[in-house]
């Protein structure tokens, strides 16, 4: 189980360059990647290198495989940011355990726009309370 507990620095976070997009998709329309390739654009503009899940594949894929495919790509990143309402989703919840367990820093994608990109480090991450 996965308990939102507010904000708190999580995670290494000197030299985050390289961030994965983490947020719902299943049963959205469009896999809602609207909102991935706008988060994507404002990160990218912010001078961040991004990973977006919703550039590879579709909506259609297997849950399973696309899991698969997006968490080896979470790997080759420095920090993780989440969509609104990433709560919900049971990928997206996966993505930052994964993340969370690997002491990687999780920021939601509001805490991480306000903050400039040589201060991304300064940036709240989430904290997570996480029970198996």
């Amino acid at each position: 189980m996965f308990a939102y507990s507010g904000l708190k620095m999580l995670g290494r976070r000197d030299h985050v360059k390289r961030v994965y997009l983490s947020g719902p998709m299943t049963g959205l329309p469009h896999g809602n990647r609207p909102a991935f390739l706008e988060a994507a654009k404002a990160l990218r503009a912010r001078g961040l290198e991004v990973i977006n899940p919703a550039e590879y594949g579709s909506p259609e894929d297997d849950w399973y495989a696309a899991m698969r495919r997006d968490i080896r790509m979470l790997m080759d990143a420095d920090a993780v940011v989440t969509l609104p309402g990433w709560e919900r989703s049971r990928g997206a919840r996966l993505e930052v355990y994964v993340a969370c367990q690997l002491n990687m820093p999780v920021y939601t994608l509001t805490a991480c726009l306000r903050a400039a990109e040589e201060d991304l480090a300064k940036a709240p991450a989430i904290q997570l309370s996480l029970e198996l």
